[in-house]
């Protein structure tokens, strides 16, 4: 596509051209010239800038869902954002990565091959340090040391957590089973993948507390060609959150519902009394309430308001009959 040129420079060829400085000829000669793109075969491009977005928009899903779990986990306040997602050779990226390392080599299934996640050393041992009760300002997470045994059970904990929020933001493309295959913490133990071969990495900056660092996922190009077609963002727009539930799939889940347990209170009415009244307390007083035994009574669920009934007894049993449903919005005299 040709540059728009502004009304200031039209004027400024026109007069060339007048003038005779510049020639019509060689205008004519350069627009003949073939064009030559550059392209480095030791990086070939096999993800198309689509492909990338798409990925990106994935992540951030996953890292709102990160950002829930670790909250709750790991008990304090947690930052996660996706920083970029580009195309490189693996053979840069495992240069990269510093010694010790904790690498998750993960089983990408149903889709052949697998998937790295790297974590940041800072993080992984503030994660740690969280878990076992310590600060988010842990010391030990600026140290270069390898994993002891117990810090290895309580990252691969952490790790599948991980795996298993993969599952939903890839749900509109593919319905993933991960599995964790083993955890490395030197790189050169990691090479699953061929030095030359396209990758697609998605990195997220994760902060917690005063402790920041990275989290790389390495996505190699024949563990996501066959998926690569519905990599699209018009295909994944328009099957975000249109995914229809079946009828087994409804019965399923009004069958879960009907079990649900609720909280059902009656209110009996209310009194005012003083707090020396309250202490002064024992069984067989009287309380009188503000209603009556004819009046309706307030049913709730959990907190909310639900029914009107009326009290009575059931196989000598107290119950209340409920007379009316309230609807959203209704609201009670009293």
């Amino acid at each position: 596509m040709s540059d728009v040129l502004s009304q200031s420079e039209i004027d400024d060829l026109l007069s060339a051209l007048n003038s005779g400085d510049v020639d019509v000829t060689e205008i004519q000669e350069e627009k003949a010239e073939k064009k030559v793109r550059k392209y480095d075969f030791l990086r070939p491009d096999k993800f198309a800038k689509e492909h990338l977005r798409t990925l990106e928009v994935i992540h951030e899903n996953f890292s709102r869902l990160l950002n829930n779990f670790l909250s709750g986990y790991l008990r304090t306040f947690i930052e996660i954002e996706v920083l970029n997602a580009e195309s490189l050779i693996y053979s840069e990226f495992a240069n990269s990565i510093a010694n010790p390392a904790i690498l998750g080599v993960i089983d990408f299934n149903p889709l052949e091959g697998q998937v790295i996640l790297d974590f940041s050393s800072d993080v992984a041992f503030t994660m740690i340090e969280r878990v076992l009760g310590g600060s988010a300002t842990a010391s030990g997470s600026t140290e270069k040391r390898g994993l002891t045994e117990i810090e290895m059970t309580l990252i691969r904990t952490i790790i599948m957590k991980f795996i298993n929020l993969l599952k939903d933001p890839w749900n509109n493309i593919i319905e993933l089973r991960p599995k964790l295959d083993t955890i490395e913490t030197n790189s050169q133990f990691a090479q699953v993948i061929s030095p030359s071969e396209s990758v697609a990495l998605i990195t997220l900056r994760l902060k917690i507390g005063e402790t920041e660092g990275m989290i790389n996922l390495c996505y190699p190009h024949y563990v996501l060609e066959p998926i690569l077609p519905n990599l699209s963002s018009k295909l994944w727009f328009t099957t975000t959150g249109k995914k229809k539930l079946t009828d087994l799939e409804k019965a399923s889940l009004e069958k879960q519902v009907q079990k649900t347990q609720v909280d059902i209170k009656v209110e009996l009415g209310n009194s005012v009394i003083t707090v020396g009244e309250m202490l002064a307390l024992s069984r067989g007083d009287v309380i009188v309430l503000d209603k009556k035994v004819s009046e309706e009574l307030v049913i709730r669920v959990d907190t909310q308001k639900k029914f009107v009934g009326l009290p009575g007894k059931k196989n000598n049993n107290l119950a209340v009959r409920i007379t009316e449903i309230l609807e959203e919005g209704d609201e009670l005299d009293g």
